[in-house]
Protein backbone atom coordinates (compact mmCIF):
# COMPACT_ATOMS: atom_id res chain seq x y z
CA UNK A 1 0.00 0.00 0.00
CA UNK A 2 1.19 3.54 -0.84
CA UNK A 3 2.16 6.21 1.01
CA UNK A 4 2.02 9.77 0.30
CA UNK A 5 3.86 12.74 2.27
CA UNK A 6 3.63 15.97 2.63
CA UNK A 7 6.27 17.80 4.43
CA UNK A 8 5.36 21.18 6.69
CA UNK A 9 8.72 23.08 6.51
CA UNK A 10 9.13 24.46 9.93
CA UNK A 11 12.92 24.35 9.76
CA UNK A 12 13.81 22.28 13.16
CA UNK A 13 10.44 21.92 13.78
CA UNK A 14 9.36 21.04 10.34
CA UNK A 15 7.34 17.47 10.22
CA UNK A 16 5.61 15.22 8.19
CA UNK A 17 2.15 14.47 7.45
CA UNK A 18 1.78 10.43 5.94
CA UNK A 19 -1.32 9.74 3.89
CA UNK A 20 -2.74 6.19 2.63
CA UNK A 21 -4.39 3.32 4.08
CA UNK A 22 -2.88 0.69 6.44
CA UNK A 23 -1.34 3.24 8.61
CA UNK A 24 -2.67 2.72 12.14
CA UNK A 25 -1.53 -1.09 11.73
CA UNK A 26 2.01 0.55 10.67
CA UNK A 27 1.84 3.33 13.68
CA UNK A 28 4.85 1.85 15.28
CA UNK A 29 7.12 1.70 12.76
CA UNK A 30 6.27 5.44 12.32
CA UNK A 31 6.42 6.50 15.75
CA UNK A 32 9.69 4.56 16.81
CA UNK A 33 12.03 7.12 15.81
CA UNK A 34 10.40 9.65 17.64
CA UNK A 35 10.68 8.01 20.73
CA UNK A 36 12.71 8.70 23.48
CA UNK A 37 11.67 5.51 25.52
CA UNK A 38 9.43 2.95 23.57
CA UNK A 39 6.50 4.10 25.66
CA UNK A 40 3.34 6.49 24.99
CA UNK A 41 0.19 7.46 26.08
CA UNK A 42 -2.69 8.05 23.27
CA UNK A 43 -5.81 10.28 23.81
CA UNK A 44 -8.48 9.30 22.52
CA UNK A 45 -12.72 9.07 22.67
CA UNK A 46 -15.20 6.16 23.38
CA UNK A 47 -16.18 5.86 19.83
CA UNK A 48 -12.97 5.88 17.97
CA UNK A 49 -11.44 3.10 20.80
CA UNK A 50 -13.64 1.24 19.80
CA UNK A 51 -13.82 1.54 16.07
CA UNK A 52 -10.08 2.12 15.42
CA UNK A 53 -8.34 1.07 19.23
CA UNK A 54 -7.44 -2.30 18.09
CA UNK A 55 -5.38 -1.25 14.71
CA UNK A 56 -3.85 1.09 16.57
CA UNK A 57 -2.98 -1.05 19.18
CA UNK A 58 -1.84 -4.08 17.24
CA UNK A 59 0.49 -1.50 15.06
CA UNK A 60 2.40 -0.49 18.52
CA UNK A 61 2.64 -3.98 19.70
CA UNK A 62 4.34 -4.41 16.36
CA UNK A 63 7.27 -2.71 17.27
CA UNK A 64 7.14 -3.27 21.00
CA UNK A 65 6.06 -0.14 21.73
CA UNK A 66 4.33 -0.02 25.18
CA UNK A 67 1.25 2.08 25.71
CA UNK A 68 -1.50 3.03 27.82
CA UNK A 69 -5.15 4.87 26.48
CA UNK A 70 -7.41 7.41 28.36
CA UNK A 71 -10.15 7.60 26.95
CA UNK A 72 -12.32 10.14 26.89
CA UNK A 73 -15.84 11.18 26.37
CA UNK A 74 -17.09 12.21 23.01
CA UNK A 75 -18.06 15.87 21.80
CA UNK A 76 -16.72 19.22 21.25
CA UNK A 77 -18.04 19.50 25.08
CA UNK A 78 -14.75 17.65 26.18
CA UNK A 79 -12.71 20.78 25.06
CA UNK A 80 -13.30 22.15 28.51
CA UNK A 81 -11.09 24.02 31.65
CA UNK A 82 -12.64 20.97 33.38
CA UNK A 83 -11.58 18.12 30.94
CA UNK A 84 -8.32 19.39 30.50
CA UNK A 85 -7.76 19.66 34.09
CA UNK A 86 -8.74 16.22 33.97
CA UNK A 87 -6.39 14.81 31.10
CA UNK A 88 -2.93 16.86 32.32
CA UNK A 89 -3.41 15.14 35.84
CA UNK A 90 -4.33 11.87 34.12
CA UNK A 91 -0.67 12.68 31.88
CA UNK A 92 1.16 13.14 35.27
CA UNK A 93 -0.50 10.32 37.22
CA UNK A 94 1.14 8.23 34.72
CA UNK A 95 4.09 9.80 34.64
CA UNK A 96 4.54 11.34 30.94
CA UNK A 97 8.09 12.46 30.86
CA UNK A 98 9.00 16.15 29.00
CA UNK A 99 10.67 13.98 26.59
CA UNK A 100 7.33 11.91 25.58
CA UNK A 101 5.60 11.37 23.13
CA UNK A 102 1.76 11.97 23.88
CA UNK A 103 -0.78 10.40 20.74
CA UNK A 104 -3.51 12.01 19.76
CA UNK A 105 -6.22 9.56 18.56
CA UNK A 106 -9.46 10.94 16.91
CA UNK A 107 -11.12 14.17 15.74
CA UNK A 108 -10.56 17.49 16.02
CA UNK A 109 -11.69 17.27 19.45
CA UNK A 110 -9.05 15.19 20.50
CA UNK A 111 -6.14 16.46 18.83
CA UNK A 112 -7.17 20.07 19.98
CA UNK A 113 -7.53 18.96 23.74
CA UNK A 114 -4.22 16.70 23.87
CA UNK A 115 -2.16 19.26 21.58
CA UNK A 116 -3.00 21.82 23.83
CA UNK A 117 -2.61 19.64 26.87
CA UNK A 118 0.86 18.81 25.31
CA UNK A 119 1.81 22.25 24.96
CA UNK A 120 1.54 22.93 28.60
CA UNK A 121 2.29 19.45 30.38
CA UNK A 122 5.74 20.12 32.05
CA UNK A 123 6.15 22.89 29.52
CA UNK A 124 5.85 21.25 26.67
CA UNK A 125 5.79 17.52 25.29
CA UNK A 126 6.08 16.20 21.98
CA UNK A 127 2.86 14.78 20.58
CA UNK A 128 2.07 13.19 17.48
CA UNK A 129 -1.44 13.57 15.87
CA UNK A 130 -3.32 10.37 14.07
CA UNK A 131 -6.23 12.04 12.76
CA UNK A 132 -9.78 9.33 12.33
CA UNK A 133 -11.64 11.74 10.89
CA UNK A 134 -12.23 13.57 7.29
CA UNK A 135 -12.18 17.11 8.46
CA UNK A 136 -9.16 16.46 11.24
CA UNK A 137 -7.33 14.46 8.65
CA UNK A 138 -6.97 17.73 6.01
CA UNK A 139 -7.41 20.49 8.74
CA UNK A 140 -7.23 20.32 12.07
CA UNK A 141 -4.13 18.17 12.37
CA UNK A 142 -1.65 19.58 10.34
CA UNK A 143 -0.08 23.35 11.70
CA UNK A 144 -0.72 23.33 15.54
CA UNK A 145 -3.17 25.09 16.78
CA UNK A 146 -4.59 23.68 20.11
CA UNK A 147 -6.96 24.83 22.45
CA UNK A 148 -10.26 24.67 24.49
CA UNK A 149 -13.95 26.17 24.02
CA UNK A 150 -15.17 28.44 26.64
CA UNK A 151 -18.41 30.16 26.85
CA UNK A 152 -17.16 33.53 25.34
CA UNK A 153 -16.48 31.45 22.05
CA UNK A 154 -14.94 28.45 20.31
CA UNK A 155 -11.22 27.93 20.65
CA UNK A 156 -9.74 31.02 22.84
CA UNK A 157 -7.69 29.35 24.99
CA UNK A 158 -4.94 27.55 23.57
CA UNK A 159 -1.60 27.72 21.79
CA UNK A 160 0.71 27.09 18.66
CA UNK A 161 2.19 23.87 19.30
CA UNK A 162 3.33 21.32 15.86
CA UNK A 163 3.13 18.12 16.12
CA UNK A 164 6.27 15.77 15.58
CA UNK A 165 4.31 13.75 13.01
CA UNK A 166 0.96 13.36 11.63
CA UNK A 167 -0.65 9.68 9.82
CA UNK A 168 -3.74 10.26 8.18
CA UNK A 169 -5.02 6.58 7.86
CA UNK A 170 -7.44 6.92 4.45
CA UNK A 171 -9.14 3.47 6.00
CA UNK A 172 -10.31 5.10 9.74
CA UNK A 173 -12.89 7.15 7.44
CA UNK A 174 -14.64 4.11 6.71
CA UNK A 175 -16.51 3.95 10.38
CA UNK A 176 -17.32 7.74 10.28
CA UNK A 177 -21.56 8.08 10.17
CA UNK A 178 -22.37 9.98 6.68
CA UNK A 179 -23.24 13.39 8.77
CA UNK A 180 -19.26 13.34 9.97
CA UNK A 181 -18.21 12.56 6.37
CA UNK A 182 -19.87 15.76 5.03
CA UNK A 183 -19.29 17.76 7.66
CA UNK A 184 -15.03 17.33 6.83
CA UNK A 185 -16.13 17.72 3.49
CA UNK A 186 -16.51 21.18 4.29
CA UNK A 187 -12.69 22.11 5.15
CA UNK A 188 -12.16 20.04 1.60
CA UNK A 189 -14.59 22.86 0.19
CA UNK A 190 -12.84 25.20 1.95
CA UNK A 191 -9.19 24.98 0.54
CA UNK A 192 -10.66 25.21 -3.34
CA UNK A 193 -12.54 28.60 -2.51
CA UNK A 194 -9.80 30.13 -0.96
CA UNK A 195 -6.94 29.11 -3.40
CA UNK A 196 -7.56 26.78 -6.19
CA UNK A 197 -10.20 27.20 -8.12
CA UNK A 198 -8.78 24.06 -10.36
CA UNK A 199 -9.42 21.84 -6.98
CA UNK A 200 -13.00 23.94 -6.67
CA UNK A 201 -13.74 22.22 -9.89
CA UNK A 202 -12.27 18.94 -9.57
CA UNK A 203 -14.47 18.74 -6.24
CA UNK A 204 -17.58 19.57 -7.99
CA UNK A 205 -17.12 16.07 -10.21
CA UNK A 206 -15.77 14.33 -7.39
CA UNK A 207 -16.84 15.22 -4.52
CA UNK A 208 -19.76 13.19 -3.99
CA UNK A 209 -17.50 9.78 -4.86
CA UNK A 210 -15.15 11.22 -2.00
CA UNK A 211 -17.70 11.36 0.87
CA UNK A 212 -19.21 8.08 -0.80
CA UNK A 213 -16.02 6.03 0.18
CA UNK A 214 -14.19 6.32 -3.11
CA UNK A 215 -10.45 5.74 -2.23
CA UNK A 216 -8.79 7.24 -4.78
CA UNK A 217 -10.86 10.49 -4.45
CA UNK A 218 -10.41 10.70 -0.56
CA UNK A 219 -6.44 10.16 -1.21
CA UNK A 220 -6.40 12.87 -3.67
CA UNK A 221 -8.84 15.14 -1.43
CA UNK A 222 -6.53 14.53 1.55
CA UNK A 223 -3.54 15.01 0.14
CA UNK A 224 -4.05 18.19 -2.14
CA UNK A 225 -5.96 19.99 1.65
CA UNK A 226 -2.83 18.98 3.51
CA UNK A 227 -0.87 20.42 0.69
CA UNK A 228 -2.57 23.60 0.82
CA UNK A 229 -2.75 23.86 4.13
CA UNK A 230 0.87 23.26 4.59
CA UNK A 231 1.94 25.58 1.96
CA UNK A 232 0.23 28.44 4.16
CA UNK A 233 1.55 27.36 7.73
CA UNK A 234 5.26 27.10 6.55
CA UNK A 235 4.82 30.92 5.41
CA UNK A 236 3.06 32.42 8.80
CA UNK A 237 2.53 29.67 11.45
CA UNK A 238 1.55 31.93 14.11
CA UNK A 239 -1.29 33.24 11.78
CA UNK A 240 0.43 36.97 11.48
CA UNK A 241 -1.00 37.61 8.05
CA UNK A 242 -1.93 35.03 5.44
CA UNK A 243 -2.41 32.38 7.29
CA UNK A 244 -5.99 34.07 8.33
CA UNK A 245 -7.17 32.98 5.11
CA UNK A 246 -7.67 29.59 6.38
CA UNK A 247 -10.46 30.98 8.63
CA UNK A 248 -12.81 31.27 5.98
CA UNK A 249 -16.57 30.90 6.89
CA UNK A 250 -15.20 30.45 10.32
CA UNK A 251 -15.84 34.17 11.83
CA UNK A 252 -19.55 33.44 11.06
CA UNK A 253 -19.24 30.03 11.98
CA UNK A 254 -18.11 29.78 15.33
CA UNK A 255 -20.65 32.34 16.14
CA UNK A 256 -23.73 29.19 15.72
CA UNK A 257 -21.21 26.96 17.35
CA UNK A 258 -21.22 28.78 20.51
CA UNK A 259 -25.19 29.63 19.93
CA UNK A 260 -25.62 25.84 19.73
CA UNK A 261 -23.56 25.65 23.08
CA UNK A 262 -20.89 23.02 21.32
CA UNK A 263 -23.74 20.40 20.86
CA UNK A 264 -24.29 17.58 18.38
CA UNK A 265 -26.94 19.31 17.09
CA UNK A 266 -24.21 21.62 14.88
CA UNK A 267 -21.08 20.26 13.74
CA UNK A 268 -18.15 22.29 13.49
CA UNK A 269 -18.16 21.80 9.82
CA UNK A 270 -21.70 22.13 9.20
CA UNK A 271 -21.33 25.47 11.09
CA UNK A 272 -17.83 26.12 8.53
CA UNK A 273 -20.42 25.43 5.50
CA UNK A 274 -23.05 27.69 7.01
CA UNK A 275 -20.20 30.31 7.63
CA UNK A 276 -18.75 29.84 4.08
CA UNK A 277 -21.93 30.44 2.18
CA UNK A 278 -22.59 33.56 4.49
CA UNK A 279 -18.81 34.86 4.00
CA UNK A 280 -19.98 34.45 0.13
CA UNK A 281 -23.27 36.25 0.45
CA UNK A 282 -21.30 39.20 2.40
CA UNK A 283 -18.84 39.25 -0.62
CA UNK A 284 -21.35 40.02 -3.34
CA UNK A 285 -22.91 43.00 -0.29
CA UNK A 286 -19.31 44.02 -0.16
CA UNK A 287 -18.76 44.12 -4.11
CA UNK A 288 -16.08 41.90 -3.85
CA UNK A 289 -17.73 38.20 -5.48
CA UNK A 290 -20.24 38.19 -8.57
CA UNK A 291 -23.26 37.00 -7.33
CA UNK A 292 -23.16 33.90 -9.41
CA UNK A 293 -19.77 32.73 -8.56
CA UNK A 294 -21.44 32.89 -4.73
CA UNK A 295 -24.62 30.87 -5.90
CA UNK A 296 -21.84 27.92 -7.74
CA UNK A 297 -20.19 27.93 -4.89
CA UNK A 298 -23.02 27.63 -2.50
CA UNK A 299 -25.10 25.10 -4.77
CA UNK A 300 -21.86 22.77 -4.57
CA UNK A 301 -22.66 22.50 -0.55
CA UNK A 302 -26.11 22.27 -0.91
CA UNK A 303 -25.77 19.46 -3.63
CA UNK A 304 -23.69 16.97 -0.81
CA UNK A 305 -26.20 17.79 2.22
CA UNK A 306 -24.38 20.64 3.98
CA UNK A 307 -26.74 23.77 5.26
CA UNK A 308 -26.43 26.43 3.20
CA UNK A 309 -28.59 29.07 5.02
CA UNK A 310 -29.67 29.72 8.96
CA UNK A 311 -33.22 28.16 7.34
CA UNK A 312 -31.35 24.91 6.74
CA UNK A 313 -30.47 24.81 10.80
CA UNK A 314 -32.13 23.02 13.71
CA UNK A 315 -34.52 25.34 16.64
CA UNK A 316 -33.28 25.69 19.77
CA UNK A 317 -30.62 28.72 20.17
CA UNK A 318 -30.82 32.24 20.03
CA UNK A 319 -29.36 32.99 16.76
CA UNK A 320 -30.82 36.73 16.12
CA UNK A 321 -28.90 39.07 14.86
CA UNK A 322 -27.26 41.08 17.51
CA UNK A 323 -26.56 37.77 19.47
CA UNK A 324 -24.54 36.50 16.27
CA UNK A 325 -22.81 39.89 16.17
CA UNK A 326 -21.78 39.69 19.70
CA UNK A 327 -20.34 35.95 19.31
CA UNK A 328 -18.17 37.42 16.28
CA UNK A 329 -16.95 39.82 17.99
CA UNK A 330 -14.81 37.20 20.06
CA UNK A 331 -12.69 36.29 16.77
CA UNK A 332 -9.50 35.72 17.79
CA UNK A 333 -8.61 38.20 14.19
CA UNK A 334 -10.72 41.05 16.14
CA UNK A 335 -7.78 43.38 16.45
CA UNK A 336 -9.02 46.88 18.80
CA UNK A 337 -12.05 46.57 18.85
CA UNK A 338 -12.63 45.76 15.02
CA UNK A 339 -13.54 42.61 13.20
CA UNK A 340 -11.47 41.20 10.55
CA UNK A 341 -13.08 38.77 7.60
CA UNK A 342 -12.03 36.77 5.20
CA UNK A 343 -14.26 37.47 2.07
CA UNK A 344 -13.98 35.62 -1.16
CA UNK A 345 -12.88 37.87 -4.55
CA UNK A 346 -13.56 34.65 -7.15
CA UNK A 347 -13.78 31.08 -6.36
CA UNK A 348 -10.41 30.35 -5.90
CA UNK A 349 -9.15 33.65 -4.73
CA UNK A 350 -10.11 34.75 -1.01
CA UNK A 351 -8.96 37.91 0.96
CA UNK A 352 -8.65 39.51 4.00
CA UNK A 353 -10.93 42.61 5.00
CA UNK A 354 -10.01 44.58 7.96
CA UNK A 355 -12.57 46.65 10.05
CA UNK A 356 -15.79 44.85 8.46
CA UNK A 357 -18.27 47.97 10.07
CA UNK A 358 -20.10 45.46 12.77
CA UNK A 359 -23.50 47.49 12.01
CA UNK A 360 -23.48 46.59 8.47
CA UNK A 361 -22.52 42.75 9.67
CA UNK A 362 -25.98 43.11 11.99
CA UNK A 363 -28.11 44.59 9.43
CA UNK A 364 -26.72 41.65 7.41
CA UNK A 365 -27.52 39.12 9.94
CA UNK A 366 -30.67 40.54 10.17
CA UNK A 367 -31.93 39.85 6.99
CA UNK A 368 -30.40 36.59 7.25
CA UNK A 369 -32.11 35.27 10.04
CA UNK A 370 -35.52 36.85 9.09
CA UNK A 371 -37.62 33.32 9.00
Amino acid sequence: MSVECVRVALGARAYDIHIGEGLLERAGAFLAPLLHRPRVVIVTDENVAAAQGARLKSGLEKAAIDHEFVVLTPGEETKSFNQLEALTGRLLDLGVERRDLIVAFGGGMIGDLAGFAAAILRRGCRFAQLPTTLLAQVDSAVGGKTAINTAQGKNLIGAFHQPALVLADIEALETLPERELRAGYAEVVKYGLIADADFFAWLETNGAALIAGDADARRHGVKTSCAAKAAVVSADETEQNTRALLNFGHTFGHAFEAAYGYSDRLLHGEAVALGMSLALDYSVRRGLLPGDKAERAKAHLKAVGLPVSIADLKPGADISSGKLAELMMQDKKVESGRLTLILARNIGEAAIVKDAPVGDIEDFLKQKTAR
